[in-house]
């Protein structure tokens, strides 16, 4: 069902409190996200790496690939979502036609990085990033190209495992400024970075990302929202459970020749309900 996910989203970030945003990187993953309640989803640009190359989030994936599992994913589920568009894909012009695909697609939002090319996960080494300046005109060029689209921007800086989260805080600024709607510093490295930062950006909607094993303090939703941030962003469990579960599933299957109850709590019949099964009968029934 089509409607105007990016006003919802709007919307949801302008009640009080906080939102949890899981990271989805297929189908599956996204309609799980909605039948559990998550009001909203992002892409992870580290799962569809993952799940579509078999490979780390180094810059492998391309512009028209992000596209396309957005595009999917969106058509899968009711709630909004956040498309990881990382920087664009090149300069100003990439942007704009990166902007208007993945609105195309169905995304209520972008988040947007000021990486160097080729990009890598904000929780890796060896990140560089462009100079403010470039992205304050990318950002711009993202404002111009939603038009009359109500998309979310926000603006992902990596500056501070580069320059320091100083740095950051004034790019974080500086973006805000430009037209980004909610400011991402990526990867603070203790409690009080994330306090500096809320009580630096005071004011602007705010977005943090928890990665189990990453450089960011796994702290709860409850503790960013008193902190001030406005998004949580919770990037990569649902990847690690699922590659954890797998991986179980299949050494099992490999030593014992059968899964045995491994799979008791979710069968044939509750993995027709993931899928909405019922509705497609139901539309057969309907033009016999």
């Amino acid at each position: 069902m089509q409607c105007d996910h990016a006003a919802n989203l709007r919307a949801l970030l302008d009640q009080p409190g906080i939102t949890i945003a899981p990271g989805v990187y297929d189908c599956i993953t996204a309609r799980l996200a909605q039948q559990a309640g998550f009001r909203m989803v992002f892409s992870s640009g580290f799962g569809i790496a993952a799940s579509l190359l078999g490979a780390p989030d180094i810059g492998l994936l391309t512009a028209s690939e992000i596209t396309d599992r957005v595009r999917y994913i969106c058509r899968a589920i009711d709630i909004p979502l956040v498309a990881d568009i990382d920087t664009g894909y090149g300069n100003a012009n990439n942007v704009v036609r990166t902007v208007e695909d993945v609105i195309a697609a169905g995304a209520a939002g972008i988040i947007l990085e000021d990486q160097e090319w080729p990009k890598k996960c904000g929780h890796l080494e060896g990140k560089k990033v462009i100079p403010p300046e470039e992205h304050v005109k990318k950002i711009r060029a993202a404002t111009r190209a939603r038009d009359s689209n109500k998309l979310v921007i926000v603006a992902r800086t990596d500056s501070r495992a580069i320059y320091g989260l100083d740095d950051a805080i004034e790019r974080g600024k500086a973006y805000a400024d430009a037209g980004a709607d909610v400011v991402f510093v990526e990867a603070p490295q203790s409690r009080q970075e994330l306090e500096k930062i809320a009580r630096e950006l005071n004011g602007l909607k705010l977005f943090a990302n928890i990665i189990e094993g990453g450089k960011t303090p796994e702290l709860t939703a409850k503790t960013l929202d008193e902190m001030g941030f406005k998004l949580c962003a919770f990037a990569l469990s649902g990847l690690f459970a699922s590659t954890l579960g797998i991986k179980k599933c299949f050494e099992t299957l490999h030593s014992n020749g059968t899964t045995g109850d491994m799979l008791s709590e979710l069968s044939f019949q509750h993995f027709e309900k993931v899928v909405d099964l019922d509705k497609y009968r139901a539309r057969e029934k309907e033009f016999e």
